[in-house]
């Protein structure tokens, strides 16, 4: 575990005092840089040791195929993993003839930092080689969001007692060695040297490396130039092979004198475009870089970070942890989505190979709600990508003999890549989070050009898949059967809750959708008769309620399912230890499914029935999900168990800095640091959009003190000050001088002239806090009474 020890707990950083081998990779990860086109893993410079080597390239990934013990008609047969493409971190040391490597001679004092507001990797080192020349050591990296293609690393070397020769390798490597993450041989095999040469080229201090992939013919180039400044006598060299670049600078330093190099890199990749296309992109990105130089670069990321952070800094008055960690994660998501430019957000960002490099229902369901609030143009971009996978989820619909789209619960570049179906296919609301995701962004932005661009064929085209899925009984009562909802640990039911409510919301907005734009919906050959099908079906859409324990069943007949027996000894995550036969007709959950139904449908159920099915879901949730924590900190605070949802947002936020789930390693969960934002916005914050109108009720616990956060609402810019007492909304800007909210359910009018005081409402617990299954308390609380 990642403990504060080595990682202390600072408002505006992550800063790693002291090296922890044993740490390694989950600090790479923690540490990664990423602009959302390109993604640096924080390993070492000289990149030995290491825990994982990754050098990412958003949707660049190999084909390979699918396992399956027996197949069946429909499944997917072949999958799509993140490749890691050449590696320009690279930079070894020579002091004398012995390498710089923390394994030998004395590491005096190493240190790292992220920097979340200059946007940089920076890295302090004071070493003394096993003959005993000692040399300082510095570094700042940082992959640009100013720059899409570039990437820049200052490197400066110091001779402190006596004079050293100094020998430094920059080097661009392809086709690393990596440590094995499938037992699949074939896995293993399409990912062995993934990348086939195609170019190499270099002059005195610059190289170009260009490749391509064996399998799915995805080619890359990547480049590297260098300034280098140093008194005295230097050497610089540069030679390149298929896999291998470097360039050689040699020098003599006296005590105090530095050696300083800049290493700028530039990164490109295509399906379609030619060798020399992308020969010459990568070098316009490097005369671009040339031309900002490295303050310049720093400067535009400064500038960046600066304009992000006026718009979405969270402050957190009373949890020092929870401030550090919901900017950790805000920063993270941002770098995931700044430049990934209508390509897909993946579940670890370009953090690390876990999940594949996979883009999930993540993205839409809990990824994109902070950003439409922050920095809602990566939404649009990011909605862009899915509408571009449009065709693929149409025939993915046909090979199913299904009408319309089914879009993939896990991908790449746009096909099904699951081979598990209960937890893949079955999971039809991934298309309703999508079609949320769309509606979401044009109410909030009130931007209607994304949904004539591509988003009424999508809202189209996911409502005519559920009018395949579903079907009307002999009451006139619509149903779904055969789905699996969040909860994967109960698959393939009939009217899961949450899956009935978002289809139901998918319908309804596909058809208003239409009715706004009645010609470009008559060009997709949608008539009057299916629009009110569709409205139809909604209205009619199944909601099973236990009148006897006065909740609702997760789906329908769940409340008579046989319980789980816990014990005291329960072994998490539970599908690594029992199977699924067990699992299935079970009532144990693996996380918010029914309770996530009634954050984003909030207003289907009563304040009453949101109290009971939170006390009845408490004791079978086992969060075997980092879905789930930031889901239960929503509806926990917003029914009055306002301590229980502070451990549940303390969970949330530092899943990844404290390593809580013990798999940081391979990247960082991109949704539960998302995670950290909602618990605390739309938690405490109170912040609800369900009903098209921004909907805040702030409501803090008493181990806080104040909670202030920045929203942007159809190009307004709000403040929202939250004490216990009162809060002040502050109407920065925006293109009126009034705007029209809702605040603890009465209607509110803000204006840019004045702050607006109102006074906090008390939330009420109508029922006592609930336990949760053994051994599952939230991690803050567990914590706590230890």
């Amino acid at each position: 575990m990642i403990t504060q020890e080595s990682f202390p707990v600072e408002p505006w950083q992550v800063r790693e005092t002291q090296l922890d081998l044993d740490l390694l990779a989950q600090s790479e990860s923690v540490f990664a840089l990423s602009n959302g086109h390109i993604g640096f893993r924080g390993n070492l410079d000289e990149g030995e040791p290491h825990g994982l080597p990754g050098t990412y390239l958003n949707s660049f990934y190999e084909t390979r195929p699918l396992p399956y013990a027996e197949s069946g008609f429909g499944y997917p047969q072949g999958g799509e993993t993140i490749v890691d493409v050449t590696n320009g971190k690279i930079i070894r040391l020579l002091v004398d003839d012995e390498p710089f490597d923390v394994r030998y001679g004395e590491l005096i004092d190493h240190e790292r930092i992220l920097d979340l507001r200059a946007g940089t990797l920076s890295r302090t080192v004071h070493w003394r080689s096993p003959a005993g020349k000692q040399v300082r050591v510095t570094s700042v990296r940082l992959v640009s969001l100013a720059q899409r293609s570039v990437a820049a690393i200052e490197y400066i070397v110091e001779a402190i007692d006596e004079f050293a020769r100094v020998t430094v390798q920059s080097e661009l490597v392809a086709n690393e060695d990596q440590p094995q993450t499938s037992g699949d041989p074939r896995v293993a095999s399409a990912l062995a040297n993934p990348l086939q040469p195609i170019h190499h080229e270099h002059n005195q201090h610059s190289a170009l490396l260009i490749h391509q992939t064996k399998r799915s013919g995805l080619m890359m180039a990547a480049a590297m130039d260098h300034e280098i400044e140093v008194p005295g006598r230097v050497e610089v060299s540069t030679d390149a092979r298929p896999d291998l670049a470097r360039t050689t600078v040699i020098c003599g330093l006296r005590p105090g004198q530095q050696l300083r190099i800049v290493k700028y890199l530039a990164y490109g990749w295509s399906s379609l475009r030619s060798r020399p296309a992308l020969r010459d992109q990568v070098a316009g990105a490097l005369a671009g870089a040339h031309y900002s130089g490295w303050q310049g670069l720093l400067d535009l990321q400064r500038a960046y970070l600066d304009d992000f952070w006026d718009s979405a800094d969270v402050e957190v008055d009373g949890d020092p942890d929870c401030q550090q960690a919901v900017r950790f994660g805000l920063f993270h998501v941002l770098q995931a989505s700044a430049r990934a430019e209508c390509r897909g957000i993946a579940g670890k960002g370009l953090t690390g190979t876990g999940y594949d490099g996979h883009a999930f229902w993540d993205t839409e369901g809990f990824v994109l709600p902070v950003l439409t609030y922050t920095k809602p143009h990566t939404v649009a971009d990011a909605l862009r990508w899915r509408a571009s996978t449009l065709e693929l989820a149409k025939s993915r619909a046909a090979e199913l003999g299904l009408r319309g789209a089914s879009f993939p619960w896990r991908t790449i570049s746009g096909p099904e890549c699951s081979a598990y179906w209960p937890a893949g296919t079955a999971a039809w609301h991934v298309n309703a989070d999508i079609a949320m995701a769309f509606e979401r962004y044009r109410n909030a932005t009130g931007d209607e050009s994304l949904e004539l661009d591509c988003g009424l064929t999508v809202l189209v085209e996911t409502a005519r898949l559920w009018m395949s899925l579903g079907h009307h009984d002999r009451h006139g009562i619509w149903h779904l059967d055969g789905v699996t909802g969040p909860d994967e640990y109960t698959a393939m039911v009939r009217d899961n809750v949450f899956t009935n409510l978002m289809a139901a919301h998918n319908l309804r907005v596909a058809a208003d959708a239409c009715t706004r734009h009645p010609d470009n919906a008559y060009a997709m050959g949608v008539t009057n008769e299916e629009t009110a099908a569709w409205r139809d079906a909604a209205a009619a859409a199944h909601i099973p309620y236990d009148d006897e324990l006065a909740v609702h069943p997760q789906c329908e007949g769940f409340t008579t399912f046989a319980e789980w027996e816990f014990s005291s000894d329960t072994a998490y995550p539970l599908f690594l230890h029992h199977p699924y036969v067990r699992l299935y007709p079970a009532q144990v959950i693996k996380q918010a499914d029914l309770v996530l139904a009634m954050q984003w449908q909030g207003h289907a159920f009563t304040a009453q029935q949101k109290a009971h099915n939170v006390d009845y879901y408490e004791r079978r949730t086992v969060r075997d999900s980092s879905l789930s924590a930031c889901t239960q900190a929503v509806m926990c605070a917003e029914v009055g168990h306002l301590e229980l949802a502070h451990d549940y947002a303390y969970e949330a936020a530092l899943i990844d800095l404290r390593d809580l789930h013990h798999n940081t390693r391979d990247g960082l969960h991109m949704a539960s640091l998302a995670g950290a934002w909602i618990a605390l916005v739309a938690g405490f914050g109170g912040l609800r959009d369900d009903e098209g109108v921004l909907a805040l009720d702030p409501q803090l616990p008493d181990s806080l003190a104040r909670l202030r956060f920045r929203l942007r609402w159809r190009e307004f810019r709000i403040t929202v000050d939250a004490t216990h007492s009162e809060v002040t909304y502050t109407l920065r800007d925006g293109p009126d001088s009034t705007l029209a909210i809702r605040h603890a359910g009465a209607d509110l009018t803000l204006s840019t002239r004045e702050p607006t005081v109102v006074d906090v409402t008390p939330r009420q617990s109508l029922l006592p806090p609930p336990p949760q299954p053994p051994g599952r308390a939230p991690t803050h609380r567990r914590f706590n009474t230890a």
